[in-house]
């Protein structure tokens, strides 16, 4: 799988804003859900989550768990992060600029490491898990969310095809390369493993719907809310409203005119320190 950018670098700009706009309800909602609903029924102090973006998961946090529970929420991206601390949250929670490949913070400093779809953008797995592993206390959970394959996920698949025959010359790869590059589960074993978890993770694959009111909901999501968008107007910076036209009309002509509905689809990993 080849290195992803680095997520600083790709999500600025207006992607920040159509991001949580379009594609945090889209995509990331139900999962953020998920996430904050697993660590309810635990006894913590205080939590760190890794690539917050902008404060999907960190909302549905601050919400679930008891108001004394810490919560410093981070991202390698300060665009992100000063997004998601001007929606802000329910509570207070620390905003924090943060590089998974080395955190800024103490050996065994929280009882637990939480990233919704974050490891796929860890240009070194092994050693960001190694990080994360430091930094858990004895017994400590780490949880994380990545996507399954592309074909698990249907809006997703629609919007890479599109832009594969849009610039047939020279495809966009990213959506299939980061986003959906990392769905094998011996992998994310393997780099758990070399990364310092010695216990066995539970990888739970978990189906969700993605719906939106029209199909240019999830084109506008996609081609311009991600860094998808960066390898269009790299390639042409006059095509990105042509392209994004493109891929509302091949989800409208798959999944209907009016609302639209399409499966999602990824794996929920946990594994004590």
């Amino acid at each position: 799988m080849s290195v992803a950018p680095a997520p600083a670098a790709v999500f600025a700009g207006s992607i920040p804003e159509i991001y949580d706009k379009y594609l945090v309800p889209l995509i990331f909602e139900p999962y953020a859900i998920d996430l904050a609903q697993r660590l309810v029924s635990l006894p913590l102090t205080n939590v760190l989550e890794l690539a917050c973006g902008t404060g999907a998961v960190t909302r549905r946090l601050s919400l679930a768990l008891p108001h004394n529970v810490f919560i410093i929420a981070s991202d390698l991206s300060q665009p992100m992060l000063n997004y998601a601390a001007s929606i802000g949250t329910s509570r207070p929670v620390e905003w924090r600029q943060a590089d998974a490949m080395q955190l800024p913070f103490d050996k065994a400093s929280f009882d637990v490491v939480v990233c919704q779809f974050g490891a796929m953008f860890f240009p070194d797995k092994t050693r960001a898990y190694a990080e994360v592993r430091r930094v858990l206390r004895t017994g400590g959970l780490f949880l994380f969310n990545t996507w399954d394959r592309i074909e698990h996920n249907e809006f997703t698949l629609v919007v890479h095809e599109t832009l594969a025959g849009v610039f047939p010359d020279d495809p966009p790869g990213f959506i299939e390369r980061v986003p959906h590059g990392y769905h094998d589960p011996a992998m994310i074993r393997r780099d758990l493993a070399s990364g310092g978890f010695s216990e066995q993770p539970g990888i739970e694959t978990v189906t969700a719907r993605s719906r939106a009111a029209s199909a240019r909901i999830p084109a506008v999501a996609f081609c311009q809310g991600t860094p998808i968008r960066n390898e269009i107007e790299s390639r042409d910076p006059a095509r990105l409203h042509a392209a994004t036209a493109a891929t509302e009309s091949a989800l409208a002509a798959r999944f209907g005119h009016a609302a639209v509905d399409g499966k999602i689809q990824a794996h929920v990993v946990s594994v004590n320190a």
